[in-house]
């Protein structure tokens, strides 16, 4: 299992006219999450793409718990549980403080240029047996 800390600050423009965090400001923060996760194991989405990977969303799910407001600062944790092999699928926990305010998931799949469903490549299928030796 690997796990992610990134830190968010709500901006204004993240807010709706109720003054809290808008239900679909929240997926970007999960982007940060996994893009800052896969980062720090040493796989760049920059790299990825250059090579010619795509990792396209199949699948979002978001429970909302309780609001985030304008100038909170909260933590996306981020956690891979399990190895990927053809999709992967990471969990989302956002917290203000201890707070627990939404939970979730995505499941990606690595396509080519043309959208066509590959195998990641090498270094990245090297990277996670490393990471889930056992």
């Amino acid at each position: 299992m690997i796990t992610s800390r990134t830190q968010v600050t709500v901006r204004y423009a993240e807010t709706d006219m109720m003054g809290i965090v808008y239900h679909g400001s929240y997926l970007p923060w999960f982007e940060l999450g996994r893009t800052n996760l896969l980062k720090e194991q040493g796989i760049h989405y920059r790299q990825l793409e250059e090579a010619g990977y795509r990792l396209p969303v199949l699948e979002a799910a978001l429970k909302y718990h309780r609001p985030a407001v304008y100038d909170d600062t909260v933590t996306v944790v981020t956690t891979l549980r399990e190895k990927p092999v053809l999709r992967i699928r990471l969990e989302y926990e956002i917290y203000r403080d201890e707070e627990l305010l939404v939970t979730g998931h995505t499941l990606h799949a690595f396509i080519d240029r043309t959208g066509k469903p590959v195998r990641p490549p090498a270094s990245f299928t090297k990277r996670m047996n490393e990471l889930f030796k056992g």
